[in-house]
């Protein structure tokens, strides 16, 4: 229901003619390299998430770990926050391999705060960069602000995770070089989009506010994201001085891409006892 109402408030905004002419005009080659990097950039937080299991003693090879990232993926396509794939990947570890619940849930929980952390740091650079239309962002507190959440979210990240989740601070720092991969590999993704859509001005405007609606779409509002993460563009772009209607086609196309490669999620097989590892 939220989501409808999500897409319902953004296609009032918009001007819809105006979105199937641009759409008309797209240069799909871009798009090749744009799903390759975003592919790449799932095969970097897959193995964030498999270096969190094997600090709880749980051994899984690269190769079937993606293959269950996948499956996850193709679970959270449908659900609201993208919650099903992680719940599906704890079950099927516990039944398997009898890994205590608690810290699956801990890994799976963990590594979503890692993937928010890479997004966080990179939001305080991009503030510092990007030029917004908000009388409160050119004073010397919002930039000492923006310098300083540069500076402590990782060591408050490593305060949270010796606290809370001291069995996993041996990947610690591994981890979130993945974290940061990744999200590197779906900003230049989005860079792809914005070629292939024509745009080249504003580029760290349009990241800036993807990366924004990157933190909406994992709250469990709408299905998927879709809805939630359009309505940011729609909102931000009076303030981040992007074009209303791409910015909400660069949404849809990064949606479409997400759907895409999650879908391949249904033709992939599981078989946890044919894991490889020695």
């Amino acid at each position: 229901m939220l989501t409808g109402l999500a897409l319902y408030l953004v296609f009032r905004k918009i001007d819809t003619a105006q979105l199937f002419d641009l759409v008309k005009t797209i240069h799909w080659f871009w798009l090749v390299p744009a799903v390759l990097l975003f592919i790449l950039s799932k095969v970097a937080t897959a193995v964030r998430l498999n270096q969190y299991f094997k600090n709880i003693g749980l051994i899984l090879s690269e190769k079937l770990n993606f293959r269950l990232y996948l499956v996850g993926m193709f679970y959270n396509l449908f659900l609201p926050g993208g919650i099903g794939g992680d719940g599906y990947k704890v079950y099927l570890l516990n039944k398997e391999f009898k890994t205590p619940v608690k810290k699956l849930l801990q890994a799976a929980l963990l590594d979503r705060l890692g993937g928010l952390v890479a997004i966080v740091f990179l939001l305080f650079g991009l503030f510092l960069l990007v030029d917004l239309d908000l009388e409160f962002l050119e004073s010397r507190l919002w930039n000492g602000l923006m310098i300083a959440g540069l500076i402590l979210t990782i060591p408050g990240f490593w305060i949270i995770q010796r606290l809370v989740f001291k069995d996993f601070l041996p990947s610690f720092w591994s981890a979130n070089l993945w974290s940061f991969a990744g999200q590197i590999a779906q900003l230049i993704c989005a860079w792809f989009i914005l070629m292939a859509l024509g745009i080249d001005e504003n580029i760290l405007a349009y990241q800036l506010v993807f990366l924004l609606s990157s933190i909406v779409a994992v709250l469990p509002l709408t299905i998927g994201g879709v809805g939630a993460r359009e309505l940011v563009f729609v909102y931000a772009h009076q303030y981040a001085g992007i074009e209303e209607t791409a910015a909400v086609a660069f949404s849809l196309i990064f949606f479409l891409i997400t759907a895409g490669v999650s879908l391949m999620g249904a033709f992939v097989k599981v078989d946890l006892k044919e894991n490889g590892i020695n």
